[in-house]
């Protein structure tokens, strides 16, 4: 079975890539909740765990429309971003902008015309609701995801600077043929594939192109929004997340360490997944500066790579870099 979008020139013209905190912190409790739990994301989930023992959050309006027994969920919580990098107070104005009329078809279309309680308080007062469901987020994303954005966000910059590559190089087919093993792009067709679905569907596709959005702590399966009153959002797996919760967390191979020194070996190992200079200094207890000529050293050698994504700059270890530290 599949989800097929009809993406002829003109919607590909306006496809564009843009990254979410607010698509990320929904993800993040969708893990939380058990939702297509991805494995690489255990070492955050066990941290997750701990830090809301420890303080436990009120997500009683939000959790029911996210973590439920049904099969979707409300396409509204994650609207498409109207830039590339929105900041979580964009993703949330956004949200809270959704139109009461949008929200009770949503609702509708996900719990039926009996819901939950919460639902049915949602749907009487769409505004009102949206601006609690807005708050709960909101200090969801303060306590989960916004240590971690950095790191995030560095994963997130890097998959969009390799996808944009990608489709600069090939166009769309190659970008979608690399986009996810169960995505194809043919003859101004879309087409998502899976035993998801129980019958052929084609995607109401909103206005304008498909908003490609890269997510970190997310399933390990592609999402389309089947409807949606905004940009049809397609959110895949963000290439380098299965590294993002380990690099740097084990020591050197003791090879790398005599061949680089241990600072130099720390960093190639630090860089399996993508990171700034500041975050580096920081992992590592050196100094920016001290961090910036090894690394000089690393890109001279063809150990490291460097990118300018927006107002950073991030580092990443090259194939040959990856195969001096080793895989395992």
């Amino acid at each position: 079975m599949a989800l097929t979008v009809d993406l002829g020139v003109a919607e590909l013209a306006a496809t564009r890539f843009a990254i979410s905190p607010l698509s990320e912190t929904v993800s993040a409790l969708q893990q939380l909740g058990d939702r297509d739990r991805h494995p690489v994301n255990l070492r955050w989930l066990r941290w997750a765990a701990d830090e809301l023992a420890r303080r436990p959050l009120d997500l009683s309006h939000t959790w029911p429309l996210i973590v439920s027994d049904r099969p979707n969920w409300p396409e509204f919580l994650v609207p498409a971003p109207r830039g590339s990098g929105a900041s979580i107070d964009d993703d949330l104005a956004a949200l809270r902008r959704t139109p009461a009329s949008q929200v009770r078809l949503s609702l509708r279309r996900v719990f039926g015309e009996h819901p939950p309680a919460p639902i049915a308080a949602l749907a009487a007062q769409p505004a009102a609701g949206l601006r609690t469901v807005a708050g709960e987020l909101r200090a969801a994303h303060d306590r989960l995801i916004a240590p971690h954005w950095p790191r995030i966000r560095a994963v997130l910059d890097a998959d969009v600077g390799y996808r944009a590559r990608q489709m600069a190089a090939g166009g769309a087919e190659r970008l979608f043929a690399d986009l996810h093993p169960d995505l194809h792009w043919q003859d101004g067709r879309l087409r998502l594939e899976g035993a998801r679905w129980r019958a052929e569907r084609m995607v109401d596709r909103g206005p304008g192109g498909l908003v490609l959005m890269p997510v970190a702590l997310g399933t390990p399966y592609v999402l389309i929004k089947g409807r949606t009153s905004t940009q049809t959002t397609v959110r895949y797996p963000a290439r380098g997340v299965a590294t993002l919760w380990t690099a740097g967390t084990r020591a050197p191979a003791g090879s790398a360490v005599r061949l680089l020194g241990r600072v130099r070996a720390g960093l190639l190992e630090a860089l399996r997944s993508p990171a700034t200079t500041t975050d580096l200094a920081r992992a590592l207890g050196v100094t920016p500066s001290a961090v910036s000529q090894h690394l000089r050293v690393l890109r001279e050698s063809g150990l490291v790579t460097s990118e300018r994504s927006g107002r950073h700059v991030l580092h990443l270890t090259t194939a040959l870099g990856t195969a001096l530290i080793g895989d395992d």
